[in-house]
């Protein structure tokens, strides 16, 4: 049986909650109620304003391929592809589940997450890229930010070392290190070695900008 003392403590510490809540939302409504028409107007303007803003914003990403999950059919491309959008997260695969397994979470999070550009590139026909981004297990995810990878997720070691790992699993790494715009636990940039894909530095390769 609880302690009517106890219970005492437990339903004024409710109260209390309750009415720093109200006073809360009471000393909101009271600021809105102050704003005069000229106000109300500059938050209207300034509102619409960011929501042009943003939908600049998403028919730009849509234009350039945002939304969707697609294949860099020659690594040539990969430059002009990094170059275009500011987040970029490349999938080098080869034929193989496992790879098949990571092609069912990047589709998945290229809808949910259109401000990211999510494609994928043979890593066995791109020996160039390969050997510049040492690429050696696949699947790896080249994670990039302004025509630079900044960091790598290297197979399945990071998602629980298993294939059964879930979308959110790999959207919470890909938000730690800030390619994707994520409202989850955790925005802390990983650290990694940054290597620069601007130009090529193999001066027979037609991959330079």
């Amino acid at each position: 049986m609880e302690n009517p003392k106890v219970q005492e403590i437990l339903e004024k510490q409710l109260l209390s909650v309750a009415k720093a809540v109200e006073d809360k939302l009471d000393d909101e409504i009271t600021a809105i109620d102050r704003l005069d028409d000229d106000d109300l107007e500059a938050l209207r303007e300034r509102r619409l304003q960011q929501m042009k803003k943003m939908a600049g914003k998403r028919n730009r990403w849509i234009s350039l391929g945002h939304g969707d999950y697609t294949e860099i059919p020659v690594e040539k491309e990969f430059f002009s592809v990094v170059k275009a959008s500011d987040r970029v997260v490349c999938h080098f695969y080869r034929e193989n589940w496992p790879c098949k397994v990571m092609d069912k979470h990047m589709s998945i999070l290229a809808k949910k997450h259109i401000e990211t550009r999510f494609v994928k590139i043979n890593a066995e026909k791109s020996p160039f890229l390969a050997e510049k981004l040492k690429i050696q297990v696949l699947p790896t995810l080249g994670l990039i930010k302004n025509a630079k990878v900044d960091d790598y997720v290297v197979g399945f070691d990071e998602l629980g070392g298993t294939d059964e790992f879930s979308s959110e699993e790999l959207e919470e790494r890909l938000a730690k290190a800030q390619v994707i715009f994520f409202e989850g636990e955790s925005s802390v940039k990983t650290s990694a070695q940054t290597r620069s894909v601007r130009q090529s530095t193999n001066p027979d390769s037609s991959d330079s900008e």
